[in-house]
């Protein structure tokens, strides 16, 4: 059972890690056995973290990566096979937010975030999908948040991204599961991490928050490990274009109340193009 779980041999590519979950991500799979190449805007970011990878026995390779850079995806891409061959999975973490008043949102603020964390999650799936597709083997993952399936106020600009992250998700299962490549949403409820860390200096909003989570706490990063390995791994062989929720993991301590299918990728709509 555990071979179902283990990545040796693996080749992993994270993108935007050169701070908060993208390293846990990255860090986990390494822990199981996988390869990286870890991605940031500033190469110079990735120095530290590239050797704490090594320290562990995995290789890593180091990227400059925008996300909203055609020219930086395919060089991603280019290096990855050159350096290891093939890549086996790749998990789509760059994004960030504009927190304002709806009100004052601006077409530059709308355009920074849904140009960051849908199209350029959605053309690095493209590239690495591509290779994927001449291997017949690959996983996807695109990271989201719970803002996927339900909204919020003051971040309108972020949720409409992440909605869009699910939708194009399950569009990318159907169309590639033929392929054997399995595509699902890791969709984090309330982790700190740089991006959000403004919030938890309010303790009336934690509280609020934490009351509102059955588990009783707000998730810490390593409760994301044991879900984006079994994401990455052949243990989630028939689950596609799903997501996966944590809400409030032991790899599943802070997993409660949701629905995992298990069906293929049946629930995922269309398999066809209608024509």
């Amino acid at each position: 059972m555990q071979d179902l779980f283990n990545l040796s041999g693996k080749v992993a590519i994270v993108t935007g890690t050169s701070r908060g979950l993208g390293q846990y991500f990255a860090r986990a799979l390494a822990k199981a056995g996988a390869d990286l190449v870890i991605t940031s805007r500033e190469l110079s970011r990735l120095n530290k973290f590239k050797q704490e990878i090594e320290s562990l026995g995995r290789k890593a390779l180091a990227v400059q990566l925008d996300v909203l850079s055609q020219d930086d995806i395919k060089n991603m891409v280019r290096m990855t096979i050159k350096e290891y061959g093939k890549i086996d999975i790749l998990v789509n973490n760059a994004g960030l937010n504009i927190r304002k008043p709806t009100t004052e949102v601006t077409q530059q603020d709308w355009d920074t975030v849904l140009d960051t964390n849908l199209k350029g999650s959605f053309f690095c799936a493209q590239a690495v999908a591509k290779e994927m597709i001449k291997r017949n083997y690959g996983r996807i993952i695109n990271v989201g948040s719970c803002t996927c399936v339900f909204g919020m106020e003051g971040i309108a600009a972020y949720t409409a991204s992440r909605g869009a992250i699910l939708s194009m998700t399950r569009s990318l299962a159907a169309e590639w599961g033929k392929f054997g490549i399995t595509v699902n949403v890791l969709a984090p409820g309330w982790f700190k991490t740089a991006q959000n860390a403004v919030l938890y200096e309010n303790k009336e909003w934690v509280d609020y928050i934490t009351n509102r989570i059955p588990l009783n706490r707000p998730g810490q990063p390593n409760d994301l490990d044991g879900t984006v390995v079994f994401l990455a791994s052949d243990a989630c062989e028939y689950i596609t274009g799903q997501i996966i929720v944590f809400l409030a993991s032991d790899a599943c301590e802070y997993i409660t109340g949701q629905i995992i299918l298990v069906d293929g990728g049946f629930t995922t709509g269309a398999t066809k193009a209608i024509t």
